[in-house]
């Protein structure tokens, strides 16, 4: 802990300007391309993602031997969404990681029932990477879902937190704050049902901290599953003009 610096300023400014519980802002879109069943683009701060969904489809091969539906998941970063040259920006241990967080979280929030012996196929790729980068593609792949028609249980959105060095829980820690502070911690979960996901912690925390920074991310996921809503309810109000849905009896 003893290269970690003070994340608030003697104002309790973040290093971005932000208050402590103040999230990055976001701007997400749905339907963005044709081709897949389902796709979404988020922006949370300077993180930039893209999102697409195909099927439910048939599996194939011995995935058939299971009833249970497929979740196949494939994260990868674009070679220039951060300063530092990637070789590999798929198949990194860091992209592997991701790619099973992913289908952890997205596991608990798909009705699995629904799609026996089928397969669904999320593709995330980071454009621009400013911190919080398996958040912001989860949440953008809870978008695509709906956009695509797969019913879920509820949304399943994920956030950060961290801490600052006077023990003040921050939440949305963006690049700079992960190079520069103290812990973080990433919490996907189910904020109707108050279920936890997936959870995963950068370092550990203290005992008499862990759980206040566990409901500052848990707030920040209630705080972005109202933004989901609100743009899903928008996206839906644009195609239904678009159809024309107002003529229908």
């Amino acid at each position: 802990m003893a290269g970690r610096f003070e994340l608030l300023s003697e104002q309790g400014l973040r290093l971005d300007g932000r208050r402590p519980h103040e999230l990055r802002h976001i701007k997400c879109k749905m339907g963005v391309f044709e081709q897949p069943d389902g796709s979404a683009y988020m922006e949370q701060g300077n993180t930039k993602v893209l999102a697409a969904v195909y099927g439910p489809h048939q599996a194939k091969g011995k995935k058939t031997e299971t009833n249970d539906v497929i979740i196949n998941c494939q994260y990868s970063q674009a070679t220039f969404s951060t300063s530092e040259r990637k070789n590999r920006p798929r198949g990194d241990r860091k992209s592997q990681e991701f790619k099973m967080y992913l289908q952890q979280a997205l596991s608990a929030a798909i009705k699995s029932e629904l799609y026996p012996r089928s397969q669904i196929d999320v593709y995330v790729e980071v454009l621009q990477a400013d911190g919080a980068n398996y958040a912001v593609s989860l949440n953008a792949a809870t978008l695509a879902l709906i956009d695509a028609g797969i019913c879920l249980n509820e949304f399943v959105v994920a956030c950060t937190a961290s801490l600052s060095k006077s023990n003040i829980p921050l939440t949305d820690i963006s690049n700079i704050e992960e190079v520069s502070g103290g812990p973080k911690l990433t919490v996907a979960a189910l904020p109707t049902a108050e279920k936890i996901a997936f959870l995963e912690m950068s370092e550990r925390f203290h005992i008499d901290h862990l759980e206040t920074v566990i409901e500052t991310a848990m707030a920040g996921c209630r705080e972005i599953r109202d933004i989901l809503e609100a743009a899903v309810k928008e996206h839906l109000i644009h195609i239904g003009s678009a159809a024309d849905w107002g003529r229908v009896c």
